[in-house]
């Protein structure tokens, strides 16, 4: 065998589960996968899916898969296929995460109250 190829299991079997993480680490973890979350957009909208309000909760098992419950503007958005798939790559390249799953939930519904300021700032809408 390689050296890169044992290196490689030994450095993921390090990794500690959640529970494990000190408060700093955990919140690495999560700022991370916010970041990656932030790089994904809505081909119809000037801002990032984080922003707008997509996300409704991110969850970071004990084996360090995340499941990410996430909703679109409308049911009927051209890209609802796609979209979960972008978020899924995104988020599964961060370093310590494991794996990832999305579902796409509808409720509650989204609305405009869920977009932060940086969102109504990018589209205009104070």
């Amino acid at each position: 065998m390689s050296e890169a190829s044992i290196a490689a299991p030994q450095r993921e079997a390090a990794l500690k589960s959640p529970s494990q993480m000190t408060a700093e680490e955990l919140q690495a973890l999560t700022e991370s996968i916010v970041a990656a979350l932030k790089t994904v957009y809505d081909p119809e909208i000037p801002a990032d899916i984080y922003e707008l309000g997509l996300i409704y909760n991110v969850d970071i098992d004990e084996s360090r898969f995340v499941a990410i419950d996430m909703t679109l503007t409308a049911p009927a958005c051209p890209v609802a296929g796609e979209m979960p798939v972008w978020v899924e790559n995104a988020v599964g390249v961060v370093p310590g995460v494991a794996g990832v799953r999305v579902n796409m939930v509808f409720e509650p519904p989204w609305d405009q109250s869920r977009m932060s300021d940086e969102a109504r700032v990018a589209l205009d809408m104070w």
